[in-house]
């Protein structure tokens, strides 16, 4: 680790691009349609799920297809889940008239938000599984399953204001989203994403720079060398 910040936002900047985002998901969909959200790792994955969330709307996270290369999972979960709209990058943006390029909006958009009718019971997103077992299956998360999932979460960690938290797993992945994004999220914790995992399994570097005092899962990437993994096979 070089203690370089490639990109940081404080809550204040990713509300108002999650915001920027709902005002235009507001204008293009109802509650409960979905978004499918095409994504590598990073704040416009963030920006965009949290989008949904404040818009009222279903996210369905996954990640970039390679080019001319067909991905049967991606293309299982894009047939199965009945999406509205297509949230992605401008890099990747291909069809104007069903997707949103969410890196470039205007966020004085975001005075215009309005709260949605959102309960414990209102489907938050759709989490779909690897496909291994067969087609990819797109399993029901509730806002209320992830207040819990959260609470029972710090309860068992011993969470904190004062922890800071390291990710690596990629932001589609379950445990990527709920564990880096939405926790710290929630609580106020302060969050670092790392987008290549060899930088927290090849050393202690980045636990000692951040003073991190738990770790999960670094022994899944230390036995394989960085170049020759594909974060898309993390189930």
């Amino acid at each position: 680790m070089d203690r370089e910040v490639e990109e940081a936002l404080t809550y204040k900047q990713l509300d108002l691009r999650a915001w920027a985002i709902a005002v235009r998901l507001q204008g293009m969909t109802t509650p409960g349609e979905r978004a499918l959200l095409v994504y590598p790792s990073g704040l416009d994955f963030i920006s965009a799920f949290l989008g949904c969330l404040y818009a009222g709307v279903v996210a369905v996270p996954t990640y970039p297809p390679r080019h001319n290369r067909f991905d049967p999972r991606f293309g299982g979960i894009a047939s199965d889940v009945g999406i509205s709209v297509v949230l992605t990058t401008g890099s990747i943006l291909s069809r104007p008239d069903s997707q949103l390029a969410t890196d470039s909006l205007d966020l004085t958009a975001a005075s215009d938000w309005q709260m949605p009718d959102i309960g414990v019971d209102t489907l938050a997103f759709l989490q779909y599984t690897s496909g291994s077992m067969g087609s990819p299956k797109g399993v029901m998360v509730s806002h209320g399953n992830l207040l819990y999932n959260q609470e029972m979460i710090k309860r068992g960690f011993g969470h904190g204001k004062e922890t800071i938290l390291v990710g690596w797993l990629p932001l589609f992945h379950d445990m990527g989203l709920v564990g880096s994004v939405l926790l710290p999220t929630r609580f106020g914790e302060e969050p670092f994403l790392e987008i290549d995992p060899s930088h927290v399994s090849s050393s202690h570097r980045s636990l000692l720079f951040f003073g991190i005092g738990q770790s999960s899962c670094p022994m899944l990437v230390q036995k394989s060398p960085w170049r020759s993994r594909n974060s898309s096979q993390l189930r």
